[in-house]
């Protein structure tokens, strides 16, 4: 069973959404360490009523980046994390880290990749823009990480309507629940192999 590390920045209700595929037995990833960059954060909590081990690590915590990379790195092989997936991360994971785990960080993004996306684009941002833009499909997108913003290969997407009337925050709840339904799909396709890297293209399936 792959080891498996979650990034989270909030509430962590993605994050909520794997332990309960997980304890339905529908996720077969070790989830071993919840990794956060803010210590009271919701997840935190999320993580202690499930006995998960927490570390926060945070670029201001040291005084350089290389110490925070060696720092984030040392956690990651302490626990033996073997795939890292990103739940609401509001952090740039370092190159370093990008490269030693190459096709093995996943992300969520509330939206269709490559449409509102990049630097800057992520929460109620994103449901903004799609409706200022008069868009009328969202989704949401599942991708491996690379050295740029929301850029990685797409593993998967699922199309979410916009309806007339809606606010950011409606189509945000209507996004939400699509991430919370798909996501630990891709989670658990990538931690049983079904799923792998071609160049850039992804081939298997969810």
């Amino acid at each position: 069973m792959m080891r498996c590390a979650v990034f989270a920045s909030g509430g962590g209700s993605n994050f909520q959404a794997l332990l309960d595929r997980k304890g339905a037995g529908d996720l077969h990833v070790e989830i071993a360490v919840l990794v956060v960059n803010n210590s009271s954060v919701g997840a935190v909590e999320r993580a202690k009523k499930n006995s998960i081990s927490v570390v926060h690590c945070a670029p201001s915590q040291f005084e350089t980046e290389e110490r925070y990379v060696e720092s984030l790195r040392g956690h990651l092989q302490h626990y033996g994390v073997e795939l890292i997936v990103c739940a609401g991360y509001m952090k740039k994971i370092p190159s370093p880290v990008v490269h030693a785990y190459r096709n093995r960080i996943l992300n969520i993004h509330p939206g269709l990749l490559p449409a509102f996306g990049g630097k800057g684009m992520y929460g109620e941002r994103v449901h903004k823009a799609v409706l200022e833009y008069g868009a009328k499909i969202s989704g949401i997108t599942v991708h491996f990480i690379d050295d740029e913003y929301d850029h990685g290969p797409i593993i998967m997407q699922r199309a979410v309507p916009v309806r007339d009337g809606d606010t950011p925050e409606k189509l945000a709840a209507r996004v939400l629940k699509a991430e919370h339904a798909h996501y630990w799909r891709a989670v658990e396709a990538v931690g049983s192999g079904r799923i792998r890297i071609e160049g850039r293209r992804v081939v298997g399936r969810i």
